[in-house]
């Protein structure tokens, strides 16, 4: 490092270069390296404190490679906060009057759980740091941008390496799909700042060495198999608690680690005491040997089935009592030194697929952050996604372009959900024509639930109803009645339209965007958690073990692709960012259904029209219908570009 800080070439040294999320990790390491090369640099955070540690770093190295640039620091920024990256942009164009490269680093890990038990809240809140912190910080950014200047994104291939291979990422719905709709939108933006001459483009650094990825991920991935696949002594929520409070542990003194081993003892003991009645005697002691074991796949591991020599071991019953608190200290300690082996099995499992059995440094991928800023490299890649990530994932191939006429009497006297948030008269016609087939075939019920109350006179001949779709009590609330009053819940189908792709994404306001999100991402999640839920057993939540006796039916139709006779290749982009989201979270959840909770409910992704511009027409809309015939739970298919395939072709 001495040497190399003795003779760079300062070929940045008069760039004013934005990074956001740099007090830490690869965000420091990105300062540091446009610092060795004479950049002025901006870094900004939540936390002051390494803030100031890193500008102390970047000062230092100015100072020994003779660089004249200096640091301004924005601590208490957030960059899902809009007031915030306004107010910064804002004095940044005051002090120095323009930007030359924005680095779109900040991310969180979110929450490392099944979608099944991620609060919607930590969905949204993972959703709005990586995706909308990348999109405003870049739209407030160009107002300070001159032609030459660029946009760097850091997202990962950890979603979507393209339209039709998918990476699924287990315990990581949102994160996965915020990362595939920030792909897609750096691709976008490309193509919407040609005539402003600035340039966008996108890494995907793979697996890095992190504090991140060792101690956040690994772990709590880790975690969420001891929680599903059992550990004796504990339930699922013992180990949950254990895991919450007892992660951060790891690595502490004996001391620290004993202590806190006891806390957490004290608190399950507490909880178990709370809920046995003084009248009642403690639950006989059970011997269970159940285990968890991990083998390798497309993202490290994956559990087995929990093994048990008592019909009482695993998450699936209560845990034998311990009346011993020095036993039960044993059993959390045991269940953390477990986290830690199976947190270690997947970093093992995962180098295994690299080619050199390597995760990248910090300091590669800031080199390559540091390459794509260069003028001529910039302009050779524009507009693509270019990747660090040098592992080799098997996937399962999962799309298909036409889906298969099968009976759908099985349908007979069952229940289905439809909901929406789009009044467009194409989509009221899809449903209305859904809903009047599926009432042909006999269902017992067909429920519409619309966004706005207005389109409810559309549905007047059904079973309707209009709610905010996004509140998440609501959409509880309204399930549990179907449930309540029509029985068990077999299908849901939701619609989400599409929106204007000839309207400029520089044009959108924040609470344009913000409806967007909503309407594209954060509903169909919505929809499809609670539909799982209702769709399983009621304890399925606190004994995972009992989603393996849950089946049904998710059918999310998304944004059609853009029609018309010509289409230009901006909206083929634009069309795609929320296309791109739905694509691996659509993997995802059914990679933890299926292969996690060993669920048979399966959601599948519909979307509409084809590369010649073709606009769907309603029999092939109603197609999806298909879908829930018993056949199609054996398919690895699960996303359908319904127009492209034969069958759209024959019925020309």
């Amino acid at each position: 490092m001495a040497e190399s800080l003795k003779t760079p070439a300062l070929k940045f040294s008069d760039k004013i270069v934005v990074i956001t999320g740099s007090g830490t990790g690869i965000g420091q390491a990105i300062a540091k390296k446009f610092a060795e090369r004479g950049a002025s640099i901006i870094i900004m955070g939540r936390r002051k404190e390494p803030l100031d540690k890193t500008t102390e770093i970047l000062v230092d190295i100015m100072k020994k490679v003779g660089s004249s640039g200096i640091v301004r620091s924005f601590s208490g920024v957030d960059v899902s906060d809009e007031n915030g990256i306004n107010e910064m942009f804002s004095n940044i164009k005051q002090e120095f009057g323009k930007v030359d490269i924005i680095v779109n680093n900040a991310g969180v890990s979110g929450p490392v759980k099944t979608f099944t038990n991620a609060s919607f809240k930590d969905f949204k809140d993972c959703v709005a740091i990586h995706l909308t912190g990348t999109f405003w910080t870049s739209i407030q950014g160009l107002k300070v941008m001159d032609k030459g200047s660029k946009i760097i994104t850091i997202a990962t291939f950890f979603t979507e390496e393209n339209k039709y291979e998918q990476r699924p990422y287990r315990f990581r719905t949102p994160y996965t799909a915020a990362q595939g709709a920030k792909n897609r939108l750096a691709e976008a933006l490309a193509w919407e700042l040609v005539e402003q001459g600035i340039k966008s483009v996108a890494t995907n650094p793979g697996p890095v060495h992190s504090d991140r990825i060792y101690k956040t991920v690994y772990p709590k991935a880790a975690a969420e198999f001891l929680r599903i696949g059992g550990y004796p002594g504990l339930d699922s929520t013992e180990v949950e608690l254990s895991a919450t409070n007892g992660l951060d542990l790891l690595g502490e003194s004996p001391e620290v680690f004993s202590k806190g081993i006891m806390e957490i003892a004290q608190q399950i003991s507490n909880s178990r005491l709370s809920s046995i009645s003084p009248s009642s005697s403690p639950p006989p002691s059970t011997t269970t040997t159940s285990t968890t074991t991990v083998t390798g796949t497309d993202d490290g591991v994956t559990p087995s089935s929990p093994s048990s020599s008592s019909s009482s071991a695993g998450a699936a019953t209560p845990p034998p009592f311990i009346a011993n608190q020095g036993d039960l200290n044993k059993t959390i300690e045991g269940m953390l030194i477990k986290i830690q082996e199976i947190a270690e099995k997947i970093q093992n499992n995962t180098s295994k697929m690299i080619v050199d059995n390597e995760f990248l440094s910090q300091e590669e991928v800031a080199d390559m952050v540091l390459t794509l800023s260069d003028d001529t490299i910039s302009k050779l890649i524009n507009g693509r996604i270019i990747p660090n990530d040098r592992v080799f994932y098997p996937v399962k191939p999962i799309v298909g372009t036409f889906i298969d006429d099968n009976s759908i009497q099985n349908l007979k006297e069952k229940v289905v959900i439809i909901t929406t948030t789009s009044s467009k008269e194409k989509d009221v016609q899809r449903i209305i024509s859904l809903a009047n087939k599926l009432n042909d075939i006999g269902v017992k019920q067909v429920i519409i639930l619309s966004k706005n109350y207005d389109d409810t006179k559309f549905y007047k001949d059904f079973h309707s109803h209009s709610l905010d779709l996004a509140d998440e009590e609501k959409v509880k609330r309204i399930f549990n009645t179907a449930k309540t009053k029509f029985g068990s819940i077999d299908s849901v189908i939701h619609i989400t339209g599409d929106y204007d792709y000839n309207r400029s994404l520089l044009s959108l306001s924040r609470e344009d965007w913000d409806l967007l999100v909503e309407n594209f991402i954060h509903i169909p999640a919505l929809i499809t958690r609670e539909a799982v839920k209702f769709m399983s057993p009621a304890d399925a939540i606190q004994k995972p073990s009992q989603f393996k006796d849950s089946k049904g039916i998710i059918v999310i139709l998304g944004p059609d692709s853009p029609s018309g006779k010509k289409i230009s290749g901006l909206s083929r982009a634009r069309s795609e960012v929320f296309r791109g989201a739905l694509r691996p979270y659509t993997a995802t959840v059914n990679q933890e259904l299926s292969d996690v909770l060993g669920s048979k409910i399966k959601l599948n992704l519909i979307l509409a029209g084809n590369v010649e511009g073709m606009e769907s027409n309603i029999e092939n809309v109603t197609t999806v219908l298909n879908l829930f015939s018993g056949s199609s739970l054996n398919k690895n298919e699960s996303i359908f570009y319904i127009d492209e395939g034969t069958k759209k072709n024959n019925n020309n």
